[in-house]
């Protein structure tokens, strides 16, 4: 991290500043400090009423259990300042897997305005609204009661920075900044960009309303309203594909995948840039004055 930790002058408010969290879940790995769980707390280490400050290096993130354990007296102080010079999740680089909770026979998955919705029809369903060279990166699996939530989320260095394997939610401390709130995940790669902005509605519905899917030259922008191919500056909006194994089939497939679209042929980093960057202005302008950016 460049330069000192930031600091709030002493105050009667224990809303902590927007920087400061971000400083704080950066440094800790974007999750609890002794067990990685991405759903976590603000907690002053030395405790909010002896030092009545906001102070980035003096608070961690911890879980609710651990939370709860300190706050107790269960958990000696001096252990949460132990884990938090040694986080969890930054010892491996990736998260501890969360687990998140879909199930039933019915499944739906909108994108950009874009709906894709499939009923079990048997074990084995599969839904692929979007796959590129034979890469599923976002999907569900039915079959038996279950349903299944398969994402996968790639950086501009084709490194992978988000899974979601059969419901286990995993992610990389590589991004600039990760926040579970809620139900909505986002992952940003800098100030007000954001690489993934994705709604989890259990027990059966996901909503994608921005982000950049990108692998292997192929990028593909989503916004709210619709969803643009940046390589061929294709925009697709207000559709919706039912009991369709594939939506978005892009690139090279070595076994075919039915779908509502398929572009094998697309070009590599050469899409239409000025379509592309108005379609990320746009973007980005609805982004800052979302209440959510910081």
């Amino acid at each position: 991290m460049i330069g000192p930790p930031m600091v709030e002058p002493s105050c009667n408010s224990r809303n902590i500043p927007r920087p400061i969290q971000r400083e704080v879940r950066q440094r800790c790995g974007f999750g609890c400090v002794i067990c990685g769980l991405p759903l976590y707390e603000y907690e002053h280490m030395e405790g909010w009423a002896l030092v009545q400050r906001h102070v980035a290096e003096e608070i961690t993130l911890l879980c609710d259990q651990h939370h709860r354990e300190k706050t107790a007296g269960l958990l000696p102080k001096e252990t949460v300042k132990e884990a938090n010079a040694n986080p969890f999740n930054l010892q491996k680089s990736v998260s501890k897997p969360y687990t998140l909770h879909f199930s039933g026979k019915q499944a739906e998955i909108i994108i950009g305005s874009n709906s894709f919705t499939c009923e079990d029809q048997g074990y084995g369903t599969i839904m692929v609204p979007i796959s590129i060279d034979g890469l599923p990166l976002v999907g569900f699996v039915l079959g038996d009661g279950h349903l299944l939530l398969n994402l996968a989320v790639f950086d501009e260095y084709n490194v992978l920075v988000l899974q979601i394997k059969d419901n286990h939610l995993y992610y990389s401390t590589v991004p600039w900044d990760i926040q579970l709130v809620g139900t909505t995940l986002r992952i940003r790669e800098a100030h007000r960009k954001i690489l993934l902005e994705v709604e989890f509605k259990p027990p059966n519905k996901v909503t994608i309303s921005r982000g950049r899917f990108l692998r292997n030259g192929v990028e593909v922008l989503v916004r709210p309203d619709s969803i643009l191919i940046s390589n061929n500056g294709m925009y697709i909006r207000g559709n919706h594909a039912h009991n369709c194994y594939g939506g978005l089939i892009l690139g090279h497939h070595e076994r075919p995948m039915p779908g509502f679209l398929a572009v094998d042929n697309i070009s590599r980093y050469l899409g239409d840039r000025k379509t592309m960057l108005e379609f990320t202005r746009e973007y980005q302008l609805k982004s800052a004055e979302s209440q959510f950016d910081e």
